[in-house]
């Protein structure tokens, strides 16, 4: 008979952010550029993504997944600045 989860919570923190890293990869997201794992007793999720919209849904799916644990984000919108001049080459 195995033990309940409850009784091995690191466990069911791995499970839920491994969780949380399936759906950021598989759903309409297909993030890859978003990282969450377990340091000093709260998950990091950290990354850059393309435009604000998705960072919200990001946060979205890091609150949905991880509710109730320490959780810290970092989670960028890249840059994509219009150049103001033509590149010179060599």
């Amino acid at each position: 008979m195995s033990e309940p989860l409850a009784q091995h919570p690191e466990e069911n923190v791995e499970y839920r952010v491994a969780h949380l890293r399936d759906r950021l990869a598989a759903e309409e997201l297909g993030e890859l550029g978003v990282r969450a794992e377990v340091r000093a007793g709260a998950v990091v999720v950290s990354g850059t993504v393309p435009s604000a919209q998705c960072r919200e849904t990001v946060l979205r799916t890091v609150h949905e997944e991880l509710d109730g644990l320490a959780v810290h984000t970092d989670v960028v919108v890249a840059e994509n600045v219009t150049p103001d001049h033509a590149e010179e080459l060599p």
